[in-house]
């Protein structure tokens, strides 16, 4: 059956070979060309997948899962700073797409958050070659799938102690500290030696997280929960 696809803004038609029933149809974001060069042809070697769309940032990700209504979205958490905020938009807008979060972070907070977000997949970039084609196919059936070294952290963490506040890990309070203390994220990345890219993503995940957004919002957090004096 002929199809659509899509790569960044051009629109191509799609046949697949005779014979060839591809039943999971994916919209893959991710703003690295070659990375997602990579994974089509990872995903597109199984018989039952089709990438139908490729998007390089949040925006043209959420109009081409409108668009296209994808059994599964594979995400980069990393899309624009952190696509993190559009998990939920996504699946409000499109409940049936399942999304499959694809990310270097290999922190359990990053990948607790995803999942409580929506996501119904977790996948580290180190292990896509081994994982990626099981989480999604995984996620078009409706279930879950977590990479294993995180599972594993996640079951033995001990119950949450009363802080840090909203699950933030030790490199988001400190870069929220400095928030609160009217450094820049210039100065922020100077001070901790990080990208700017770096620390806007920390802050998107702090925002997202503590469900502040604005500079006087997260400073009356911190104050509220000590974190300055």
């Amino acid at each position: 059956m002929s199809g659509v696809a899509e790569h960044g803004g051009r629109v191509e038609a799609v046949d697949p070979p005779p014979g060839d029933d591809r039943s999971i149809r994916i919209v893959l974001a991710d703003d690295h060309e070659v990375v997602r060069s990579g994974l089509r042809l990872l995903l597109e070697s199984e018989a039952d997948m089709e990438v139908v769309a490729e998007a390089s940032e949040v925006e043209q990700t959420e109009r081409f899962v409108l668009g296209h209504h994808p059994d599964v979205l594979v995400l980069d958490l990393n899309l624009e700073a952190s696509s993190l905020p559009a998990i939920p938009r996504i699946r409000e807008r499109t409940p049936d797409t399942a999304i499959v979060v694809l990310t270097m972070q290999n922190d359990p907070a990053f990948a607790r958050e995803a999942l409580r977000s929506g996501a119904l997949g977790y996948v580290l970039k180190e292990s896509a070659g081994t994982e990626l084609v099981q989480a999604v196919r995984l996620a078009a059936a409706g279930e879950s799938y977590l990479n294993p070294t995180l599972g594993a952290q996640m079951a033995a963490e001990p119950p949450a102690p009363d802080g840090p506040p909203d699950e933030l890990t030790e490199r988001e309070l400190e870069i929220l500290r400095l928030i609160a203390l009217g450094h820049t994220n210039v100065e922020i990345g100077t001070q901790l030696f990080l990208s700017v890219r770096t620390v806007e993503s920390h802050r998107a995940h702090i925002q997202q997280k503590t469900g502040r957004a604005t500079r006087a919002e997260l400073v009356r957090y911190a104050l509220d929960h000590q974190l300055v004096d």
